[in-house]
């Protein structure tokens, strides 16, 4: 494990050069990995390791569209499609990629497959962290680990595809059999991490919800909608209005910010730009740090999580999700977003 220099803070960070594809089928040779779980992570860490040549098989409801997905996605019933149960008892190694809340209802059945030796994933920290809400207590004669892709299992599937790699991080929750890092890390690398550097399961989750509803999600969503609403107000049009929020950021300088940092954006961008985004960023930033702290202390809590358990684990949850959807969706900004994506030259 190397000690890379992170802004001053030395961290531990695994690449694929230091624990290469080879090493992690060494580890995983004599191990089943059973997938329980084929909505968002699920596929994508299941088909990575499958091409990577790992054991895998998946354990799905029937009948269900997440189980006519696995069949899609090759996986054949009886040999590597089976019943959860099954998969549960055939597995050695359990990934647990069900939602949040849907862990928490299926936990009993489980458990009560994780015999001695067996090793039991999270791509979350969540029903670790929060085990009294979630009633989440793995057996002592267990690996409990971690590996959590820095993205959507769609992302996760596509750069891999496409030859490239997803960050993740790792953490050890138990380590019953002295080898839990190594299942950790070859298996982080086999689900195609382009790095990964190590954590606790409590700050992943602490991270994660922070992030979501924060700049990666809730955040961005509401700074997007203040700035169009502003420019509608004042008379602009909509395509002009979202071409300026949304479009030019996505298209244009957010792909800039990822491959070459902040700052390089800023220093190649017109002399107006520069000075306006200087003179105004930090007064963004003083603005929405109170915001932060009061989203961290509210997931710090847990009171994020248990509105999470309670929302979710709702008989009309999906009902009541597709009508907060549809709201963003039917909003102006965002059916001017769908007009404008079509209008892209690599959509006509």
């Amino acid at each position: 494990m190397a000690k890379i220099n992170f802004g001053g803070v030395e961290e531990n960070v695994v690449t694929r050069e230091e624990f290469p594809l080879e090493k992690a089928r060494e580890v995983m040779k004599n191990e089943t990995i059973a997938i329980i779980g084929y909505g968002v992570q699920g596929p994508g860490q299941a088909l990575n390791l499958r091409d990577n040549g790992f054991n895998v098989i998946v354990g799905q409801r029937q009948p269900s569209k997440s189980y006519e997905k696995a069949i899609a996605d090759g996986f054949v019933p009886g040999e590597t499609l089976f019943s959860i149960e099954e998969a549960l008892e055939k597995g050695t190694i359990i990934f647990y990629l069900l939602s949040d809340a849907a862990q928490i209802s299926m936990w009993p059945t489980v458990e009560k497959h994780l015999t001695e030796g067996k090793s039991l994933y999270f791509s979350h920290g969540f029903g670790i962290t929060y085990k009294e809400r979630t009633g989440i207590v793995p057996p002592e004669n267990v690996d409990v680990i971690l590996v959590a892709p820095k993205g959507s299992g769609t992302s996760l599937r596509r750069l891999f595809v496409e030859g490239k790699g997803l960050n993740s991080s790792f953490a050890i929750h138990q380590d019953y059999t002295g080898n839990a890092r190594n299942k950790a890390v070859a298996l982080g690398i086999g689900v195609g991490s382009g790095y990964l550097f190590e954590t606790t399961f409590k700050k992943e989750v602490y991270s994660d919800l922070t992030g979501e509803r924060g700049t990666l999600m809730g955040a961005i969503q509401g700074i997007f909608a203040a700035q169009y609403d502003l420019l509608r107000s004042k008379g602009h049009s909509p395509s002009e209005a979202f071409n300026e929020t949304v479009e030019e950021a996505t298209q244009s300088l957010y792909p800039l910010v990822a491959e070459n940092g902040m700052d390089w954006m800023y220093a190649n961008c017109s002399t107006t730009a520069q000075r306006g985004a200087l003179d105004w960023w930090k007064k963004f930033r003083d603005a929405t740090a109170p915001v932060f702290k009061e989203l961290y202390e509210s997931v710090e809590t847990g009171n994020e999580a248990q509105l999470s358990i309670d929302s979710n684990s709702q008989e009309d949850y999906r009902v009541k999700l597709e009508a907060e959807l549809k709201e963003m969706k039917e909003s102006e900004m965002w059916i001017t977003g769908s007009a404008v994506r079509k209008l892209r030259p690599e959509n006509k």
